[in-house]
């Protein structure tokens, strides 16, 4: 059965590739966009209050199958997930040379440090360049960006735990990828993407999709723990590093306190992964 997280297909409607796969009344093809939003939410229903199941950031692209009272209806191309855009944040599609390898960068209206923010942008972002003036990247759409917080697509963090490490006391959000806010997948997802590392989503996707079981015995930094709905990375030989809601942020705390204390609400460990 598919995985409806995945899948863009609802009863009435459904992407014309999966033609004979699932069923539907309709099969539309679909059109790309991307975000022009530093960040926007993706929601699990058209509802104004419906449940943010992840978030898109600034650049990246968003397949829409429909649009329906200011909703876009689509898929991530990034993590394929599925959900429901505001139309606001979408626009032409970008073609991005660039990323956001700070936590969060302004955009300022001219090439100076003194000049309006217009927008901040997240981790991850991707950006379209139009030139360099001084110390900063002109973008597509306006705005400037200082060289010291963009890297090249290519150019990837050689550490993803480090990564990790610089969202501690971030707030906890669900749903969020970004240091505004975020979720244990959404911490992890993160870290990766940034040292180049392609990663699902959600918790259960991520322990069926990376790495390989060690025993707990044998944990090292960058070892991945799982629960049911709940991960985290290993920042060490005996302190994980995660974003709970326990704590209400990102959090590193002894491996063995925290696995005595999820267990009473989410069981026990189900994996322990190593990339």
């Amino acid at each position: 059965m598919a995985d409806k997280r995945i899948t863009p297909a609802r009863a009435d409607l459904a992407a014309a590739h999966l033609k004979g796969k699932v069923d539907a009344a309709q099969f539309v093809e679909g059109k790309a966009y991307s975000v022009w939003s530093g960040r926007t939410a993706l929601l699990g229903s058209p509802e104004p209050l419906a449940e943010q199941v992840s978030e898109l950031l600034y650049g990246e692209e968003f397949i829409v199958y429909e649009v329906k009272d200011n909703r876009a209806w689509g898929q991530a191309v990034r993590d394929h997930y599925v959900g429901y855009v505001n139309v606001m944040a979408l626009d032409a599609v970008m073609q991005p040379d660039k990323r956001v390898s700070a936590l969060m960068t302004p955009v300022f209206t001219s090439p100076s440090i003194k000049s309006l923010v217009s927008i901040s942008l997240p981790l991850n972002a991707a950006l379209e360049q139009t030139g360099l003036d001084g110390d900063f990247f002109a973008l597509k759409g306006g705005g400037f960006v200082h060289h010291r917080h963009v890297a090249p697509l290519e150019e990837h963090a050689t550490d993803f735990v480090s990564v990790a490490q610089q969202f501690l006391h971030v707030p906890y959000v669900w749903g969020g990828r970004t240091a505004a806010g975020l979720d244990c997948s959404g911490l992890v997802q993160t870290a990766l993407q940034a040292a180049g590392i392609s990663a699902p989503r959600d918790t259960d996707m991520m322990e069926k999709a990376l790495g390989l079981p060690v025993d707990r015995r044998d944990v090292q930094r960058g070892d991945l723990v799982f629960w049911k709905g709940h991960m985290g990375v290993m920042q060490d030989a005996g302190t994980l590093l995660h974003a709970n809601a326990f704590h209400m942020e990102v959090f590193a705390e002894n491996l063995d306190q925290a696995i005595a204390r999820i267990e009473k609400s989410a069981g026990p460990v189900t994996a322990i992964k190593r990339l």
